[in-house]
């Protein structure tokens, strides 16, 4: 039995389909292309990180880039995203790095934080008025991707959800009147 009959019959078993079910399993033969392979080297993966730890920078928490979502990104891109945004996210990378050019003259990995952070800020307000006039038809933007993805990254990662998030690792029973006081935490699961 190969893992795509296992899978059918565990969703058969639990009464229907697995939600994203049938990404799971495109998941487990897409192929990637082949440009895709460049997101895996070492000077990419610190320029992911820098791009997340702007998105998410430390604070009384790790940021994104000591969390490893520089090098979650590249499996997430390979594995999951469809060659449209895989494509959209690669142009992406070029696109931030030209307006890190067009605005500052340097790179985008030479900007001071503040740089960086009115950089994607600008770029953050772009994606929005365009996720505003989007059709379904219409590609992402690859802002949009690279916030997604640095969220996800950093608050499925040890540190996200163990200093970022209050953390139990075996909570007990539900209480549905749990006392919150202003300022609390989220809790990870």
């Amino acid at each position: 039995m190969n893992r795509r009959e296992a899978l059918e019959r565990v969703a058969w078993i639990m009464g229907g389909t697995v939600i994203g079910g049938s990404l799971f399993l495109e998941g487990c033969t897409r192929k990637a292309a082949k440009e895709v392979e460049r997101l895996f080297e070492p000077t990419t993966v610190d320029f992911l990180g820098d791009i997340a730890d702007t998105i998410l920078p430390p604070t009384s928490s790790p940021g994104a880039k000591e969390a490893g979502v520089g090098e979650f990104i590249p499996v997430m891109v390979r594995d999951w995203y469809t060659e449209s945004d895989q494509k959209v996210f690669l142009e992406g990378l070029d696109k931030l790095e030209k307006a890190s050019n067009d605005q500052f003259g340097r790179k985008f990995q030479e900007l001071s934080e503040s740089e960086r952070t009115e950089l994607l800020v600008g770029i953050d307000q772009e994606a929005k008025a365009y996720q505003q006039t989007k059709t379904d038809t219409d590609a992402n933007h690859y802002f949009q991707l690279f916030k997604q993805l640095t969220l996800l990254g950093f608050f499925t990662s040890e540190l996200g959800a163990t200093q970022a998030l209050r953390y139990v690792q075996i909570p007990g029973s539900y209480d549905g009147d749990y006392p919150y006081k202003k300022g609390d935490k989220a809790w990870a699961i």
